[in-house]
């Protein structure tokens, strides 16, 4: 079962990085993997959404049920998809003046030898990047003025 750690440094305040990970429809404008999303539910303590995935010609979905504490840290946990587990966190550590320290934990296992023959590259991929695709976003903001 892999258990994915991924970190960074961003010239972002927490509250910024925060609002990217939640900000979920706008997943496909820069998760290249990332076909659509559908938001079920958004209150203030919780949001459950589905990712539409496609890589390299194989598509799938992932629906989860984020618990939030904003802005330090949202708690996924698998609601639909092809895992028989799965669990991730977001944290964002502020680090003064210097931004702050985006943090992602994901604990997975597809449902199956035959899923994890098929999909296990893709998420292996989406789970390698993730991170790093949201830390891109982030130095977008500094380029181009406006909402995350």
């Amino acid at each position: 079962m892999p258990i994915v750690r991924k970190s960074a440094i961003v010239a972002q305040a927490p509250e910024v990085m925060f609002a990217l990970v939640e900000d979920v429809e706008r997943y496909p404008e820069f998760l290249p993997w990332c076909a659509a999303t559908h938001v079920y539910e958004r209150t203030e303590h919780t949001i459950r959404a589905r990712l539409d995935i496609a890589y390299k010609g194989l598509r799938t979905h992932v629906t989860t049920r984020n618990a939030k504490e904003a802005p330090h840290c949202m708690t996924l946990e698998l609601v639909d998809g092809p895992f028989h587990h799965f669990h991730g966190e977001w944290r964002f550590t502020p680090l003064g003046q210097a931004g702050c320290r985006a943090e992602l934990t994901l604990d997975y296992q597809l449902a199956s030898a035959a899923l994890q023959l098929l999909l296990g590259r893709v998420f292996e991929h989406v789970a390698d990047t993730l991170v790093e695709r949201f830390v891109e976003r982030a130095e977008s903001l500094d380029a181009s003025p406006g909402s995350p």
